[in-house]
């Protein structure tokens, strides 16, 4: 069973940087496809980052050029460096891990995770 610990999460002003720590533990060997998710009160969770088996990335529209998405394979841990940040960057983020190696284009809809971490607050004043 995946277990995945988000942190890193706090408050800072518009313009910040924070990154975002996600520590997996019950790896299989060819790894999984991870992403970083948001949600905010009364809205639906969406996608922010994924990063497949092989490294590649992909983005949400909004965070894209500030955001950047990473893995360390050795220490089975996610990254996600968040630059710029924006007040609208307010959110609960997690981190979540699909037993797909690989997504398809609409990688950003929740269903195609299987796991999901608690959740780390980011709050970004202006």
């Amino acid at each position: 069973q995946v277990q995945l610990v988000e942190s890193g999460g706090g408050s800072v002003q518009a313009g910040g940087s924070l990154r975002l720590t996600c520590a997996q533990s019950g790896y299989r060997d060819r790894g999984y496809c991870m992403g970083w998710f948001r949600q905010t009160p009364g809205k639906e969770r969406e996608g922010v980052a994924h990063i497949d088996v092989d490294g590649d990335t992909r983005y949400a529209t909004s965070v894209k050029g500030r955001f950047t998405v990473s893995k360390d394979n050795a220490k089975n841990t996610l990254y996600l460096d968040m630059n710029s940040l924006r007040p609208e960057d307010t959110a609960m983020y997690y981190c979540a891990a699909s037993d797909f190696e690989r997504l398809p284009l609409n990688w950003y809809e929740p269903r195609f995770f299987n796991h999901w971490g608690q959740g780390t607050q980011v709050t970004v004043s202006s």
